[in-house]
């Protein structure tokens, strides 16, 4: 089957695309592939409401079957000449459950020339824990996937997820979209989860699905917060429970007057909004955390060679963002063994991610390369900020982001201050401008060629900075660029420097 095959090609640039017939979207995705890194290209979706009437009548929506064929003739035209290896088509709860989902397939089979896996709930479930798994590796705690009929959980598991369930509890399975009566719902939410809730409960809840991303960006809204990135973005018990409280007591009007929010998603957010309040209390969450990859890039991941999948995502998304022709490839594990002696010395600031983050932010060395001289700083720092990258919190992605900038310019403030000292603290900006500059030295002493690295070593001895060249390479290597770079480097260690 299509959804079943290896993604053609050895390990590398290639594209995958995902089809996904869900109960309240269909939906085209266009990936490119390099390595682990996972880029969106295209994405086009139709809001065919399969699942609208399942509830009362136990069938498809007409009008959603209608809607949903015109899309996928489109995609099918679309896609003309893919290798099927390469297409994954899936469908979901509400296909799966309906009496009439069988006759749907035909018909999609039909007239789009498409064949659909339909999936299991427990299937569901899983390939949505290693779509999380694809965007975070160390994710712990329950996925929750919320879609338009059911809600998918499922504990995270290093090697695989397991113990999957599929409940209705979906908007549209709760009465989307009709007008929302909370202590009834409500009610029904927790009956149903009650079932569940001992099995899954966990500090850590891990919220996949487009209702609870706007959920997300509505509380970065009322919290002001600058960062408007929606994955891995966290929000305490608390802050998650205070968001889903307001917005499931909110009428569509008051709705579609909110910043922010999908003006597509007005009749079925209150249910969603319902289902994370009931979710939070009954399996006692302390933290959520929103992840932007779900089933579709679960589905990508599974068929990556075992080689790519247990590659890092960060490392391999900044090489890929990175690639230019023409500079050495190996430049970027050169610097990261340059670096060692001084910066991997130094105390840790993120823990047991530290030495990741500096192996990223070489994968980051050149990526100013093609872009104007003047301004290579704010234009890298930008790139990183707000990059399509997997695998990094928010306080990582600014970290990378000041350590591009400093990179590039020796100025102290990077541009968004208000940004990075919100993310921040001050020790990690600290030590972004550090590695940065650290990372200007390497590649301006080497000239970019990773075997002069070879030729002299950087470290920190007592409260001194030192810089040294093997016999016979100083004039070669320490210049006055060079010395310039150094004095950075040492000045944001808060260190004495001896070049020699």
């Amino acid at each position: 089957m299509q959804s079943q095959a290896p993604l053609s090609g050895a390990a590398g640039v290639r594209q995958a695309a995902v089809i996904d017939i869900g109960s309240n979207s269909v939906r085209l995705v266009i990936y490119r592939l390099e390595g682990r890194a996972i880029w969106t290209v295209y994405n086009e979706k139709a809001l065919a409401g399969l699942g609208r009437d399942l509830t009362a009548t136990g069938r498809l929506s007409p009008q959603g079957v209608e809607t949903a064929l015109v899309a996928l003739r489109r995609f099918r035209a679309a896609l003309s000449g893919w290798n099927t290896a390469e297409l994954f088509v899936v469908a979901t709860a509400a296909v799966r459950d309906a009496a009439d989902g069988a006759a749907f397939i035909r018909k999609v089979e039909d007239e789009a020339g498409l064949t659909v896996r339909v999936l299991s709930g427990a299937e569901e479930a899983r390939y949505a824990a290693l779509g999380v798994l694809a965007g975070q590796p160390d994710a712990a705690g329950v996925v929750g996937d919320l879609g338009g009929a059911s809600l998918e959980l499922v504990h995270l598991d290093p090697h695989a997820p397991r113990h999957g369930v599929t409940l209705p509890l979906g908007p549209f399975a709760l009465g989307a979209p009709r007008a929302l009566d909370v202590e009834r719902t409500r009610k029904h939410i927790v009956a149903e989860l009650d079932q569940a809730a001992l099995a899954f409960r966990t500090r850590e809840f891990h919220a996949v699905g487009g209702a609870w991303r706007n959920l997300a960006l509505l509380h970065m809204e009322m919290a002001d917060y600058p960062l408007r990135v929606a994955h891995q973005y966290e929000m305490s018990r608390s802050d998650a429970v205070d968001v889903a409280r307001f917005v499931a007591r909110q009428s569509k009007a008051s709705l579609e007057r909110m910043q922010g929010l999908s003006k597509k998603r007005f009749d079925t957010l209150p249910y969603s909004a319902l289902v994370l309040d009931a979710l939070i209390e009954r399996l006692g969450v302390e933290r959520v955390v929103i992840s932007a990859y779900g089933l579709r890039e679960g589905l990508l991941l599974e068929a990556m060679p075992s080689e790519e999948q247990v590659r890092d995502p960060l490392i391999e998304g900044c090489a890929a963002l990175t690639m230019v022709h023409g500079l050495a490839n190996a430049l970027p594990d050169a610097l990261d063994r340059w670096l060692a002696p001084a910066i991997g010395a130094l105390p840790p600031v993120f823990g047991a991610r530290e030495a990741t983050l500096i192996a990223a932010a070489c994968r980051l060395a050149d990526l100013g390369a093609r872009l104007h001289p003047d301004h290579r700083g704010e234009l890298a720092f930008e790139q990183v900020l707000r990059a399509p990258i997997a695998g990094m919190s928010h306080p990582e992605r600014a970290f990378l982001a000041s350590a591009a900038f400093a990179r590039h310019n020796s100025g102290p403030n990077t541009p968004e201050p208000g940004t990075i000292t919100r993310v921040l603290t001050t020790e990690r900006r600290q030590r972004a401008r550090a590695l940065g500059s650290a990372i200007r030295l390497g590649c301006d002493l080497s000239a970019r060629n990773p075997a002069l690295l070879e030729r002299s070593t950087l470290r920190v001895a007592g409260d001194s900075l030192v810089l040294t060249a093997e016999a016979g390479w100083s004039d070669m290597l320490l210049g006055e660029q060079t010395a310039k770079r150094a004095q950075t480097l040492a000045q944001a260690l808060r260190l004495k420097l001896q070049v020699g």
